[in-house]
């Protein structure tokens, strides 16, 4: 049996009164797309830190490749790529000189890079683009070409922090088919991300809040963890009715969803059983009602706004 890529055990990290990570815990098996998600300032960045050997955690500890994150950090770091939100490569250097660069700072032998440059070249699609300067890139083609920078020395791990942000359908797909390629390979990807449909992509998922793991399981089993389907009406006129519904005591929250109002209450079939028998606006007009399946949305919304009232309990 593979022994896990990251194991992290009760791993922390405070910034003087600030708790930024807290006692998080959790196994990452070889081959997972693990979707790490949370809402700005939760302690996802400085999970990711740590990890990479960059800040030093304040309690517990993290291996990759069972080597101990701070203390052999040396040996971490050449078991994982790294990619980062914002473009970090050379941009007066072409394409394969980024690759020639980062595949020398690697210390991948002589030997060898031809073949890795000539790889990388295919994987990200960029034969083409060989010459061209990194700076006149498009942003998809830039963030290809830093995911085969990343992965210039064929590494166990590629962390990737929020790598299609800002791009155009057609390059997150083509982004997501490279990271599903590279997970039949056995390659585990550690992702952070703020798109839900990308959350639904990903094998496993975790939910950080105020630096605490909420949750942790597939996206299957997390949808799961709502105790019952939501409820969703079609109102005229809708936003004025958004405000009103949300602001009912009964009522936890509501979203705008496809033309419909989707309806967070802990309750839902009590409320539309009291609505059916009296409607309270009348200057609303009700037109319709559906039990719809929670997504990725869905359980984000539950978990960071702590509507735990919807919630079966902890799915980790």
């Amino acid at each position: 049996m593979n022994e896990p890529v990251i194991v992290l055990n009760q791993l922390s990290k405070s910034f003087g009164d600030v708790h930024a990570v807290q006692n998080v815990s959790l196994t990452i098996e070889p081959g997972t797309i693990f979707g790490f998600l949370g809402a700005n300032g939760a302690g996802k960045t400085t999970t990711m830190r740590m990890l990479c050997g960059l800040i030093h955690p304040t309690s517990g500890m993290a291996t990759i490749a069972g080597n101990d994150i701070w203390k052999d950090r040396q040996v971490a770091r050449t078991k994982f790529g790294y990619v980062a939100q914002r473009f970090s490569l050379y941009p007066d250097l072409t394409v394969e000189e980024n690759f020639r660069f980062f595949g020398g700072a690697c210390r991948v032998p002589a030997a060898e890079l031809e073949k890795r440059i000539t790889r990388s070249l295919s994987l990200t699609d960029l034969e083409k683009k060989r010459d061209t300067p990194a700076g006149s890139l498009s942003g998809g083609m830039r963030q290809l070409l830093a995911l085969g920078c990343a992965l210039i020395h064929d590494p166990p791990l590629l962390f990737l922090d929020e790598p299609t942000s800002g791009l155009d359908p057609v390059h997150r797909q083509q982004i997501w088919n490279l990271l599903y390629d590279l997970s039949n390979d056995g390659k585990t990807i550690f992702v952070t991300t703020h798109y839900m449909d990308e959350a639904e992509r990903c094998t496993g998922v975790g939910f950080l809040e105020a630096g605490r793991l909420l949750a942790n399981a597939s996206p299957r089993a997390l949808k799961a963890s709502f105790r019952a389907k939501l409820l969703e009406l079609d109102i005229e006129p809708i936003m004025p009715a958004l405000v009103r519904l949300r602001n009912l005591p009964e009522v936890l929250g509501v979203s705008l969803r496809s033309g419909g109002l989707r309806i967070y209450a802990p309750d839902p079939e009590k409320l539309l059983a009291n609505w059916r028998a009296q409607w309270p606006f009348p200057d609303l007009n009700l037109l319709g009602e559906r039990w719809v399946e929670p997504d990725m949305e869905d359980v984000f919304t539950a978990y960071s706004q702590g509507y735990v009232e919807l919630l079966k309990g902890s799915a980790s």
